[in-house]
């Protein structure tokens, strides 16, 4: 495994359109989650210690914030042939082992991430809907203890949705996310 951490979005940059296979059987594209009030998505999979270690509070976060009008959406980008964990078939098992509420994509052909600028897993992005689309308002961490949720101190990403939820700008000051590299073919 190889530490990666995420890069500095560009705020107000458009979240680029995507088409991809869903663990339900649905196929999703960018689109389908217009009527939300915030979207994150997240760059995951299912091989990577970082992405295994919060993947419950992914998935509690999807839940509390469903409530309240914002849609989750995890992609599964990295190359099944090396890592074989990270196949649809597993992809399927994680999802329904884990009781995801969200969308699990497949991007198999890695374009959607570089299309992101995803680099590692997990990368969490939250999207914040305007006339002219969905509008980068957050690219860093879920929080500031991945290891140990009892240590958690500081909830970024769920600030940063309270914020684009009220309307205001996240902080600036985007701490990176911290993960596997996404094994790119």
């Amino acid at each position: 495994m190889a530490l990666t951490y995420s890069e500095p979005g560009e705020i107000g940059s458009l979240a680029p359109d995507f088409y991809l296979p869903g663990v339900d059987g649905k196929t999703y594209k960018l689109k389908d989650f217009e009527s939300s009030k915030a979207l994150v998505i997240v760059f995951m999979c299912n091989h990577c210690p970082y992405v295994q270690a919060v993947n419950h509070r992914i998935n509690n976060l999807a839940k509390e914030y469903k409530l309240r009008g914002v849609k989750l959406v995890g992609i599964n980008p990295n190359d099944a042939v090396k890592y074989p964990d990270d196949s649809f078939d597993e992809m399927k098992k994680m999802a329904a082992a884990e009781g995801y509420v969200f969308p699990y994509l497949r991007d198999e052909d890695q374009s959607v991430a570089r299309a992101y600028g995803a680099v590692c897993t997990p990368d969490f992005y939250v999207y914040k809907p305007t006339a002219r689309g969905f509008e980068l308002a957050y690219r860093g961490r879920l929080d500031d203890n991945w290891k140990d949720e009892k240590g958690v101190k500081k909830h970024d990403l769920a600030e940063a949705l309270e914020a684009t939820l009220s309307g205001r700008q996240p902080p600036s000051d985007q701490p990176s996310s911290m993960g596997c590299s996404i094994k790119w073919k």
